[in-house]
């Protein structure tokens, strides 16, 4: 098992400016083994690729305690920018944590355009995705962190220290106030 700090001694901080792709660039998806996501994208790391994984802040309950997690937003999966003419893919396929890279007759399949690029746009300044920046008042939502983990709800208040009133559709409606991270839209 890797340790805790891995991720952070392989690429340091979490910089929007080390996934900036070459014109000739495109997202080819890396398909790791269970549970390897973060030795997978240290060991691609230390080989001279930029992975990507977006990571979700989820809520985990465990022994009757919560506590709050970075976990991967595609679990078994991430993402890696190839210029398939000039990099030389095939060392992907026999790095540690790695099931294969995702191909069709023998060649990388790339990403749609424009689906690695939005994951990048929605993720914040520490490498999780928010998806909280399209909410609105009124708007039916879904608790993703906290005491109320997949409570659905209705979003009734945002002021401007990230806060947000919910009226959740538990025990005949009950209003809570929240973290903005916490909501994503339902």
């Amino acid at each position: 098992m890797m340790p805790a700090n891995t991720r952070v001694a392989a690429s340091g901080t979490w910089r929007r400016d080390r996934f900036q792709t070459a014109q000739s660039e495109r997202w080819y998806v890396v398909h790791t083994l269970p549970h390897q996501e973060a030795k997978a994208e240290y060991q691609l790391f230390r080989q001279g690729f930029r992975p990507f994984v977006p990571r979700l802040q989820r809520t985990v309950r465990h022994a009757r305690k919560l506590r709050t997690v970075k976990s991967p937003a595609f679990n078994r999966y991430l993402f890696v920018p190839l210029d398939l003419d000039v990099t030389r893919w095939t060392p992907i396929n026999g790095t540690f944590g790695v099931a294969r890279l995702i191909t069709a007759h023998e060649r990388p399949q790339p990403v749609p355009a424009g689906v690695v690029e939005a994951l990048l746009d929605y993720t914040d300044e520490s490498g999780v995705l928010r998806f909280d920046r399209d909410l609105q008042v009124g708007q039916v939502v879904r608790v993703i962190s906290g005491p109320f983990a997949k409570a659905i709800g209705q979003l009734d208040r945002l002021d401007a220290n990230n806060r947000v009133k919910v009226l959740l559709n538990i025990m005949g409606g009950v209003s809570a106030v929240l973290d903005r991270a916490a909501l994503q839209a339902a």
